[in-house]
């Protein structure tokens, strides 16, 4: 892609040259892993989010730049306002998804797990938390909690006046807490939980894996209507050991399993013929496994042979 100002995207790299154009391409690739994380975090979607940045890049060229004193401020106004719209026609969509919904996974850099606030705002399990925001709230939430803008800069993104966004983030906050795990998120425990369930697909021996499951653990599998997938969420430890034991004997010694890090976290990914199959992520309290998801929607998974910046 090259950095015009036709409408279409800009380059990864800034080009050179002194011109208005080049100027304001490289100021929007400057910031532009960030406005991808600020869209992605709000929507879920990856596909979403490029087009949330597509719309701000071409607002972002239409704008007269010498009166723009705070490009980064202005251009995540810009990725909000647009973010916000596209998560109420998202949200009508998922109203006739067939089956559960579930984040479309990306393949990040090991600095994403790095930065362990960030790699648990952009967890599979903290999205899904997200999910009982308004979409109002999840803007607040987001603009607040992970990226650490003021309540000013949050109303102007929102077109909402100081004091209602405090009492938004407020909302909001006391939502997320009401359902995000109890404990914090454990790298080691869930790259245990998946090397389990490695091992199960390699070799057939499943006691290992049931013997982690949480007496309410929960499996979620997303085929969005197109691959086979359980159309409700399998609940209980018994349920979804028996879901597992029944679709593992159809892949053990066909499927090929690669260790991946998936939004910040240990993750599988599991390919048949050389195709990506689906992206299982675990999420573990107290070393057992109370979360399972399982990404098979084909539309969801072309962002995993390359890796996905993410920025705060």
């Amino acid at each position: 892609m090259s950095g015009r100002s036709d409408g279409s995207m800009p380059p990864t790299e800034p080009t050179t040259g002194g011109n208005r154009v080049d100027h304001a391409t490289e100021t929007f690739v400057a910031h532009r892993n960030l406005l991808f994380t600020v869209a992605y975090e709000m929507l879920g979607s990856a596909a979403d989010a490029e087009d949330v940045l597509q719309e701000t890049w071409m607002r972002w060229m239409d704008v007269d730049q010498g009166v723009v004193r705070e490009p980064r401020a202005y251009l995540i106004r810009v990725t909000t306002r647009q973010a916000l719209m596209r998560l109420r026609s998202l949200r009508r969509r998922k109203e006739t998804y067939v089956g559960p919904w579930l984040p479309e996974p990306l393949l990040t850099a090991p600095d994403v797990a790095e930065d362990i606030e960030l790699a648990e705002c952009v967890s599979m399990a903290m999205l899904l938390v997200m999910e009982a925001l308004t979409p109002t709230e999840r803007a607040v939430f987001v603009l607040r909690e992970v990226f650490g803008l003021d309540y000013d800069e949050i109303a102007e993104a929102v077109d909402k006046t100081p004091v209602t966004v405090r009492q938004i983030a407020h909302r909001a906050r006391n939502h997320v807490a009401a359902r995000r795990p109890r404990t914090a998120v454990s790298q080691a425990e869930n790259r245990a939980a998946l090397l389990a369930f490695r091992r199960a697909v390699e070799t057939g021996d499943l006691q290992r894996l049931l013997d982690q499951l949480a007496p309410d653990v929960v499996f979620l599998s997303d085929g969005g209507g197109v691959v086979q997938a359980a159309l409700e969420p399998v609940v209980g430890a018994d349920l979804v050991a028996a879901l597992l034991t029944a679709g593992l004997g159809r892949i053990v010694g066909t499927a090929a399993v690669q260790s991946a890090q998936i939004n910040g976290h240990p993750a599988l990914i599991m390919r048949m013929g050389g195709q990506v199959e689906g992206v299982l992520v675990a999420r573990t309290e107290d070393g057992l496994i109370t979360g399972l998801y399982f990404v098979r929607n084909p539309e969801k998974l072309s962002r995993l042979e390359q890796e996905t910046s993410l920025r705060r």
